[in-house]
């Protein structure tokens, strides 16, 4: 761990996200606690971190900001509900989970009734970038406490993006963000799938655009998994699949088509019930195979 910085701070929520997110706060000199739901995952962190809470009261009892990446908003409810009594007066919430607008607003209510800060910054990125440190956190919140979540978006960010002071605000720009992503790696497994049915070689795609105004990092990323037909989860299908569920509801609230993500949420959904839940989002590429 770095020199302590005299800072506290609870990660609720261990997964591929959290447990980079909270070895790194670690790093950056934080006195970090741990929790999730299944005991093990934050267990795993016990080398990496001061103290491995037993329930969501213990782990945010003494921190001064507390940072929950769970799976979505109902989970994130319902584990604040229990944690937002037993955090000292001051203290600061960082969302950092992808819950759509809508709910970064309901989540930020539930602060509120508690008398606790709430700031909502989900990031982006995937495993490793989580593990180095280098997620881009676009957040949203009062300009007062930015001097106080700096020091931990700079722990486990590249960059902060401030998108603005309301509960939301970053929700926004991270279902933006997430949307490229989608319909980057959808594409990807269209033209490869297309390739294949083509009688072609799918790597054939993936070398003509190497290189090109058309290429992309991710795209051969996420393609060499789909042909190798090898999906070990730096962001999960299931993530995905909800993530598209709420781009799509975005699209709709805002007035704009959401004809594009309605087909691709179809086949992140598709390969969700054939099985591939835990696996990378790339095994979308089997939901298109049918």
């Amino acid at each position: 761990m770095g020199t302590s910085t005299g800072r506290t701070a609870a990660v609720l929520g261990t997964g591929i996200m959290g447990a980079g997110m909270a070895k790194n706060l670690a790093k950056a000199g934080f006195d970090v606690t741990v929790w999730n739901r299944s005991h093990e995952r934050a267990a795993a962190l016990a080398d990496a971190v001061s103290k491995v809470a037993d329930t969501p009261a213990d782990a945010v009892s003494g921190a001064d900001v507390v940072v929950t990446m769970l799976f979505d908003e109902a989970a994130i409810a319902q584990v604040m509900g229990e944690a937002l009594p037993a955090m000292k007066d001051g203290a600061v919430w960082v969302q950092s989970a992808t819950v759509g607008v809508e709910g970064a607003q309901r989540l930020a209510e539930q602060a509120s009734a508690a008398g606790v800060a709430f700031v909502d910054a989900p990031v982006m990125g995937t495993r490793q970038p989580a593990e180095e440190g280098k997620l881009i956190v676009v957040a949203g919140c009062p300009a007062g406490l930015r001097e106080t979540v700096d020091p931990v978006f700079d722990a486990v960010g590249a960059k902060t993006v401030w998108v603005g002071d309301r509960p939301g605000d970053g929700q926004r720009l991270k279902l933006v963000l997430n949307s490229w992503v989608l319909t980057l790696v959808g594409g990807t497994a269209q033209a490869i799938d297309l390739a294949r049915g083509l009688g072609l070689d799918g790597q054939l795609f993936l070398d003509s655009i190497a290189g090109g105004g058309t290429d992309s990092p991710y795209a051969q990323l996420k393609g060499k998994a789909m042909i190798a037909g090898e999906y070990p989860p730096a962001f999960p299908l299931e993530g995905a699949a909800k993530d598209a569920g709420l781009i799509a509801d975005a699209l709709r609230s805002a007035g704009v088509s959401s004809v594009l993500m309605d087909a691709l949420r179809s086949r992140f959904d598709a390969a969700v019930e054939a099985g591939h839940r835990g696996e990378d989002m790339a095994s979308v590429v089997e939901a298109f195979k049918d």
